[in-house]
Formats: C-alpha cells, structure tokens, sequence
C-alpha cells in the first residue's frame, strides 16, 4: 500500500448530547440522552484515512485509563498502528464536550489531558519520514507541530496542517511551508484580519505552501501564488451530525495525495467523503470507506 500517511495528533473520547437548539452563553437547554463516542481531530482523522484506504500511524497520547484502553482498542480496529501512542502517568484522556443542534451543528469543549503533555522522540520522527504524507492539527502543541512538521520538510515528505482549534500560525510553522486547511473562522484567527478575503491574501503572501479554505457544503476554496479556484461541495443525502466532516475531509486529502493525486483531485475526493460522513451521529459513524468515495465521485 503506497498511501502511508502519518498523523500527529489528539485522541479524544467524545461525549454528546442533542438538543432541539444550542444554548446561548449562561443559558441550560435540556438535551436527549448522552451518548459517548471515539474522537479527538488527530485519531478522527486517522481513521478517515485508514477507510479511505490509507497505511496509518499515529503518534500520540492518552492516559491510564478506561477512556484511553478504550481510545486505542478503537484505532486498532481500524487497522492502525499505534506503537506511537503514549500513556502517560498521571494525565487523563482528553475528552471532548459536544452539544449537537437539529440541523447537525455543534458547539465543543475539549479538554486536553494527555494530548497537551507529550513531545516527539527519535521514533517518532522516524515514522514521520517514513510516510508520505505527515497530518497535523491544533488539539496538540506547538512544541510538537514545529518539530513534526520540520522533520517532514527535512524529508521531502508532504505535510498538512488542519489549523484546528482556531490560533495564530507561528511564523515558522508558515516558513515550513505546510498544506493549511483552515475553515473561515479559523483562517481569520490565523491571520489575525476579520475580513475573510483580505486574510486569505496576506496569508498567500506570508505562507510558503497552499492554502484550502474549507466551506462546508459549498466545498472549499484553494489559494496559491497564482491565484484561487473554488471546487463546488457535494450535497449531503441528509445532515445529522456535522463533528467530524472537518476531519474526514482532512484524512481523505491526505491519502489521495499520499497516492500521488494532484491536490486538485484531493480536493475533490475529500469535498465528496465530508457530504457522507455528516449522515450519522457522531464524527466518526459516518466516516465513508475508498469505495463510496468513489462512487460519490463518479456519480
């Protein structure tokens, strides 16, 4: 299998509740029953990409704990390898806090426990340069990102960077010269201007990557030295959760290109599993294996 992705990230449990609205700040709004799901954006993300039918290894930390035994047993069933896991004495699992609105969005809380207390060893860097394509996010620190995303450049290895949360990019982190995938919300954050395009602009002349704005259902907007390209969105056959089509647009961009697509075409590929996976509860349920990816596509 030549799609080795490699992905540096958090591993989160999820704990979920629908309401018929999300609250308003210091307001309580009664929900349906809880529900308790895998997640976190590096292991979500991970999954996405093993079902779309990518070699996976994450890199990782998780506690001591029922959430974390139970954290690792579902990436392991997934088909991923996870040697680069850590648990750690004396951290907790992070864990997730999702209130979940009749039209599938949501508000999240996350804390982070064991995903803020780890660092990157030899091993860890050995993965990163053993894969094609290195995936990281924001739910674990910059002490981890720069390094992760520095080996990966140091290798020739394509590497992407899901700006999630939303926070400043550090002006190394953009020398570096990832792949950004910001949202809106999080591609003005990052660049600390309120206005959407002027953002997208002065991000394009500060980065020394590409930069795929992600829309939701309208699709996602590529920006690079030589101009912008929109890539319409597909839509959703129904919404009922839409946590994890971030992540699942993340994972797939990653294999495609680990299989050698163009970034176009990646594009595309991820913009279709996003419109599948929001039909389920939960942000992984959802998450669509290679095959209806790619009958989405061809339909």
């Amino acid at each position: 299998m030549s799609e080795r992705v490699c992905v540096v990230g958090s591993i989160n449990i999820d704990l979920v509740v629908v309401a018929d609205r999300l609250p308003r700040p210091g307001e309580t709004v009664l929900g349906g029953r809880l529900s308790v799901h895998d997640g976190g954006k590096g292991a979500n993300q991970a999954v996405a990409a093993a079902r779309a039918g990518a070699m996976v290894s994450i890199i990782g930390a998780v506690g001591h704990d029922e959430h974390g035994r139970r954290a690792l047993a579902a990436l392991e069933a997934e088909g991923i390898d996870i040697s680069g896991v850590r648990q750690l004495d004396g951290e907790p699992t992070g864990v997730a806090m999702i209130a979940v609105g009749p039209r599938g969005e949501n508000q999240i809380v996350v804390a982070p426990g064991a995903n803020a207390a780890f660092t990157l060893d030899d091993a860890d860097l050995a993965r990163i340069t053993g894969s094609r394509v290195l995936l990281t996010n924001h739910e674990v620190p910059n002490d981890v990102i720069v390094p992760a995303l520095r080996a990966a450049s140091e290798a020739g290895v394509q590497s992407i960077l899901n700006p999630a949360p939303a926070r400043g990019l550090s002006a190394e982190v953009l020398r570096l010269g990832p792949i950004l995938t910001p949202n809106e919300h999080e591609l003005v954050v990052a660049i600390g201007n309120d206005e959407t395009e002027a953002a997208l602009d002065e991000l394009t002349a500060r980065h020394g990557g590409p930069i795929i704005v992600t829309q939701g259902p309208a699709g996602a907007l590529l920006a690079e030295d030589d101009g912008h390209e929109h890539f319409a969105g597909y839509p959703a056959p129904e919404v009922v959760d839409t946590t994890g089509a971030g992540d699942t647009f993340n994972g797939v961009l990653a294999t495609w290109l680990a299989g050698g697509a163009s970034l176009g075409e990646a594009i595309v590929a991820a913009n279709a599993a996003a419109s599948l996976s929001v039909g389920t509860a939960g942000a992984r349920e959802g998450m669509p294996r290679r095959s209806a990816i790619e009958e989405r596509i061809g339909s």
